[in-house]
């Protein structure tokens, strides 16, 4: 049925006038962001806008290292102590010029709770004494012990710089120093913004952006073959995507990706405290399966949330193939005559029909998996509440620096703390997350990186699925798409749209 709207929507296209490139570059989004405030949004929507509305002290570039962003240098003169030197030339959407002291008052806002509860990133930045800003363009940073990923932890995406005294409903009219400012947005429809003249690097070529959110993907790749949306980024299922790239007026870019699907367990539910239990489903999945078919080659098998070609990567991991008669044992073993369990995902379209999929391969292993799909937002908030047995989702771009362990894995970062949702705990593994974070020597905190991959491969709180491509389909009018592997919304600054 969606081929056939997508070709009759191709029709309509081709006979329609050409007129034009459009003032604005319309971009699809699936869901709504969770909340504008960098201090406070966590979801990939959030703080993929984020990283165009706000700088930050350092960014990080394609081979996920720390470069300058609002800071021109930094020193160390002691392990926890960082000093920061801030450009001069930074000025906010609304015309003021951005200082040290909204620097010191983003972090102290996180710091000292002035912000909404539950606030996820409150963990993130737990180690953290102390914030100063002695000048206008210097800002102290004092921890309370060593902390290896500090500069990852700045890095633009992950938190902005508001400014001084922004109030609590800041997220409905967010004033940043990123390459676009905000404009409106309308709820559950779009997000627009424009062009911020006076930003500090390399301004965009292209003076708005309006984001559509558009939950079907069959309207998103409908709306692009009409020419209402110019770029859908990792927004179709992968049938669309090659359906589309015959299309006359579309072009596909395409790039190995970072981000991370996973298939997590609450481990606080009896269904899945039994670690052979959860080795069983994992047994009963055939991924390689579903990356060629329903993902039409467009993804990588993933043995855990670090990618390969990572610093820190670790091979030597346990796996679990595709096999029917293990997963059987285990569940024998696990003294578990029949197994049923609720699988929440959203109403994403390629999610569910993964969701389909795992349904069907699960029965065969006599498992009975239902199927509960909600709106992002409700299901996320489920998600963070611990109100599930078990659901799927990515993590975009949070797993570029190791410190990832610590946010999902240590057992003080159940939400609100942090995103360890499935309430995983093992003293093992906190202990090397510790190790982790307060070493400088990079041999020490690769090999207990590589330690906490093997231990985690064993307990699997996550049954690690694949590395999805990042796979944007966009109008041949736009031109200087650069795909990095984060899959973020950087490349938006430099692209261009012909006449």
């Amino acid at each position: 049925m969606w081929l056939a709207l997508l070709l009759l929507a191709g029709f309509v296209s081709a006979c329609s006038s050409a007129g034009a490139g459009p003032a604005i570059v319309a971009v699809a989004m699936s869901q709504p962001p969770t909340n504008l405030d960098p201090r406070i949004g966590q979801d990939a929507a959030s703080e993929r806008l984020a990283q165009l509305l706000f700088s930050s002290l350092v960014k990080k570039n394609g081979r996920f290292e720390i470069e300058p962003d609002l800071a021109v240098s930094w020193e160390t003169p002691d392990a926890r102590t960082y000093v920061f030197h801030l450009r001069k030339d930074a000025v906010f959407h609304d015309g003021r010029k951005l200082t040290a002291r909204d620097v010191a008052f983003t972090f102290q806002s996180i710091l000292e709770n002035r912000l909404p509860p539950p606030n996820p990133k409150a963990g993130t930045y737990r180690f953290i004494e102390s914030v100063d800003a002695p000048d206008a363009h210097t800002v102290v940073f004092k921890l309370k012990e060593p902390h290896a990923p500090f500069l990852w932890n700045l890095a633009r995406g992950g938190i902005g710089v508001v400014p001084e005294g922004s109030p609590p409903g800041f997220a409905r009219n967010p004033i940043g120093s990123g390459p676009f400012r905000f404009v409106h947005y309308v709820q559950d429809s779009e997000i627009v913004l424009a062009r911020h003249d006076e930003y500090y690097d390399a301004k965009p070529k292209i003076a708005r952006l309006k984001f559509k959110i558009i939950p079907e993907a069959i309207v998103r790749a409908l709306e692009l073959r009409k020419g209402s949306v110019d770029i859908a980024l990792n927004m179709l299922t992968p049938d669309m995507v090659e359906t589309l790239r015959r299309d006359p007026q579309l072009e596909v870019a395409a790039s190995p990706g970072a981000n991370y699907q996973y298939l997590a367990f609450n481990l606080k539910d009896p269904v899945f405290s039994d670690v052979r239990v959860r080795k069983a489903i994992a047994h009963a999945i055939d991924r390689k399966a579903i990356v060629d078919h329903l993902l039409r080659g467009q993804a990588r098998l993933a043995s855990g949330i670090i990618p390969p070609g990572h610093w820190c990567f670790e091979a030597n991991v346990a796996t679990y193939a595709y096999d029917p008669p293990r997963a059987h044992a285990l569940l024998r073993e696990a003294g578990v005559a029949k197994l049923s369990f609720t699988y929440r995902t959203s109403t994403d379209e390629t999610g569910r029909q993964t969701a389909s999929v795992f349904q069907q391969q699960l029965k065969e292993v006599g498992v009975d998996m239902q199927i509960r799909s909600n709106e992002f937002a409700t299901f996320f908030a489920d998600v963070q509440k611990g109100n599930f047995q078990a659901y799927s989702l990515q993590w975009v771009g949070g797993n570029n620096d190791p410190d990832i362990f610590n946010h999902v894995f240590h057992s003080n970062m159940i939400p609100p703390n942090g995103a360890n949702r499935g309430r995983y705990a093992n003293p093992a593994v906190d202990r090397l997350i510790e190790l982790t974070q307060r070493t400088s020597d990079l041999a020490e905190r690769k090999a207990a990186c590589q330690a906490i991959q093997r231990i985690v491969a064993e307990d699997l709180p996550y049954v690690s699925l694949w590395h999805l491509d990042n796979v944007a389909v966009y109008n041949k009018r736009i031109s200087g798409v650069e795909l990095l592997p984060s899959g973020d919304y950087d490349f938006l600054t430099r692209i261009t749209v012909k006449d």
